[in-house]
């Protein structure tokens, strides 16, 4: 057995489970079964034709590259506003007529040739845009239409200029550049598709415009009824379509200098397939540049190398027909499947020994009634009362669920105001020197409010772990925070895996997923100070001013991180073996420090948490409102001292007042009580405390 045990906290120690779930969680999972069939179309291809990695086949692959991914971005534009464009190969072909026409036939200089061939393309999305985007045709049938018009005008004018362009010759540098040239080592082509994929990029991924199309590509009602100009925004990228097919036809004409009924026959099917197979949906919504580009290089590679190998004149057809359905059946099967697996493989349990927990029978901890005639302050009034904080002038704040800072005016506390509304869930909060109210907002970050109750951001990110599988620099929920005497503000971050929502199923993990972070206002920025944290909580600067004091919630203890002086970085278990799950750390006025124990352990928990086995398959098999939670429903308050010594206890034993305790202040004599599940305040009067002590006056100094 002992063999067994020490096997099981070393598979659990170094093996992380969880990276698993977080891969999948990942947008970019989506480009791994393209990016997976992309390696093996160039390993196969390259294996069976010979010089395929010659320089001279690269070359010539990168200007042809170019000019079809130009094409494959035109039809991932209108994929992800939800539409199709059919009229690519046609819209491709009159690009390429239009620019030798301006050069051959009209003289025109290459400046102006390109930019107006560009324009004449776009003017075919336009069209296309306004009929589908505003007069809200069907874009299939649409640009089905279109696709039939613009080949027949590219034609007849053929059929009249064909042979007029072919005995004529333009002669130009710059034209040579564009068709056979390189730049900085890469085929010109190849670098134009380079620059306009990044401007994509960053337009689809950074931008408002490219959020909103993605909106209205997973979303068109939705989208309509929140305000934004759907059919704008479908016009724009019906025309940006036309526009790059445009580009594509004047980079094809200065490679081949010449023009055929045949130019861009089935160029709609290839690109339409390259975008599929890159992993863009069809239903609109999902999409990137990097897919469209993975999907454009195999389709590429597999049609030249179809023809290279010899192979019948219906084989490649067939080829691209079988890839497409190929790709089609993917993206189904994986946006149907993709959500029911990660919620299989997610929630990753890891080994976790509780030590034996203290009696609550007997000493500090014993329970008693100390709580149970706790005056009440806005019963009904308020939801979820996180933390509660008072100024020097009395006044009461709290948060609420609805993302509101509201205040209650002493000395009764009955009447209260909006104070601002932060957004969000207002969790800890603290006061600056400059009685500025630092608050934590889970699923925000960390904010200030001023004064006049105006509201800012002091920051929302910190550095990202180079290890990390997961990107963590973005602050999912931050929760308690506390301010060193040199101004900085030191606080915790619960969880990276879980948001404001579903918290307490990091309890169901224990795995240490969250961290304590320090945010220096005076320089602007934030970095994480201690990571792998069992749902680290409360935080409180020690009166050395060279340590804070953390909760580990499902860790049971509580911890010292020194900042400064000797011992800066350590970190020192203070208080362990609680029989409960502490918050927030507060002072107290005799020189000691306040905790909320907002549950107690329960013996089955604790049980379960010596078998991650157990924990997984219940999370796999039944619902959630089923699984096995810590007991939050009953709780109390303790008083500690530096040297980790359990003074005092404070519990509502029936648990009326108060069931769930995650925050408390010492006050004037009052303790004030604060419940993220309770819909009120609670006060009790504290004998024997100083009546004058508070806690801006114990931080700052008195006031002036």
């Amino acid at each position: 057995m002992a063999r067994a045990g020490t096997l099981a906290r070393l598979r659990y120690r170094f093996i992380p489970d969880h990276v698993i779930g977080e891969i999948l969680s990942k947008k970019w999972i989506d480009n791994a079964i393209p990016f997976l069939v992309l390696v093996v179309v160039i390993a196969a291809f390259g294996m069976l034709l010979p010089n395929f990695f010659s320089a001279g086949n690269l070359s010539m692959t990168g200007r042809q590259l170019g000019e079809f991914a130009l094409v494959c971005l035109a039809m991932m534009t209108v994929i992800i506003v939800g539409g199709i464009d059919l009229s690519v190969g046609s819209n491709f072909a009159l690009g390429n007529f239009t620019a030798l026409a301006l050069l051959n036939l009209a003289g025109w200089p290459v400046w102006a040739a390109i930019p107006a061939t560009v324009l004449v393309c776009g003017s075919v999305g336009l069209v296309n845009g306004l009929l589908i985007g505003f007069l809200r045709l069907r874009a299939f049938l649409t640009t089905l239409v279109t696709l039939i018009i613009v080949r027949a005008i590219v034609d007849m004018l053929l059929l009249k200029y064909a042979q007029a362009m072919s005995m004529s010759f333009f002669d130009d540098p710059f034209w040579d550049l564009v068709g056979m040239g390189d730049v900085l080592g890469l085929p010109f082509s190849f670098a134009v598709l380079v620059v306009v994929a990044l401007v994509g990029h960053i337009l689809i991924t950074r931008s408002r415009p490219g959020w909103r199309a993605m909106a209205i590509g997973g979303s068109r009602r939705s989208a309509h009824n929140i305000g934004l100009p759907v059919r704008g925004i479908v016009c724009s990228a019906y025309t940006i379509s036309g526009m790059l097919c445009g580009l594509a036809g004047v980079l094809y004409a200065a490679r081949l200098s010449g023009a055929g009924s045949d130019t861009g026959m089935g160029l709609e099917i290839m690109a339409l397939t390259a975008a599929v197979l890159g992993g863009n949906s069809l239903g609109g919504g999902r999409g990137s540049v990097v897919k469209a580009l993975i999907g454009a290089v195999i389709v590429l590679v597999m049609t030249n190398g179809v023809l290279r190998l010899g192979l019948n004149s219906g084989s490649g057809p067939m080829v691209l027909g079988l890839t497409l359905l190929f790709a089609v059946f993917i993206d189904v099967r994986w946006l149907k499947n993709r959500d029911k697996l990660l919620n299989k493989v997610y929630v990753s349990p890891t080994l976790v020994e509780m030590p034996e927990p203290r009696s609550t029978s007997e000493g500090a901890f014993a329970v008693n009634d100390r709580l149970a005639d706790v005056e009440i302050i806005g019963l009904g009034e308020i939801e979820s009362p996180e933390d509660v904080i008072l100024d020097e002038d009395d006044i009461l704040y709290t948060g609420t669920r609805h993302g509101d800072i509201v205040r209650f005016f002493p000395p009764d506390y009955k009447r209260h105001e909006v104070f601002a509304h932060v957004g969000g869930s207002p969790l800890g909060m603290s006061f600056d020197r400059d009685k500025n109210l630092v608050v934590c907002i889970g699923g925000m970050g960390l904010y200030k409010v001023a004064p006049d109750g105006t509201v800012s951001k002091m920051t929302d990110e910190t550095n990202r772990s180079p290890l990390s599988v997961v990107d963590d620099s973005r602050l999912r929920l931050a929760d308690d925070c506390d301010i060193t005497p040199d101004g900085k503000v030191y606080f915790s971050e619960a969880t990276v895996r879980y948001e404001m929502h579903d918290w307490p199923v990091d309890a169901l993990e224990s795995r240490g997923n969250g961290r304590i972070i320090c945010h220096d206002p005076a320089t602007g920025k934030t970095h994480t100070v201690v990571r792998k944290l069992v749902f680290p909580n409360g935080v409180c600067t020690a009166r050395d001013g060279q340590s804070v004091l953390f909760a580990e919630s499902w860790g049971c203890r509580i911890n010292r991180l020194w900042v400064s002086g000797p011992k800066a970085g350590k970190v020192e278990v203070v208080v362990d073996r609680l029989p409960g799950y502490p918050d927030n750390i507060n002072r107290a006025s005799d020189g000691t420090y306040w905790c909320a124990i907002m549950g107690m352990r329960s013996p089955a928990l604790d049980v379960a948490l010596r078998m991650p086995g157990f924990r997984r398959r219940m999370s796999r098999r039944i619902a959630p409102d089923q699984w096995l939670y810590p007991n939050l429903n009953i709780g109390c308050v303790i008083r500690f001292n530096d040297q980790g010594e359990v003074l005092e206890s404070l519990w509502d034993r029936g648990a009326k007042n108060h069931p769930m305790i995650t925050s408390m202040r010492e006050h004037k004599g009052w303790l004030y009580l604060g419940g993220i599940t309770n819909n009120r305040i609670g006060r009790v009067r504290l004998k024997d405390a100083d009546p004058t002590w508070s806690a801006w006056s114990d931080y700052w100094g008195k006031r002036a």
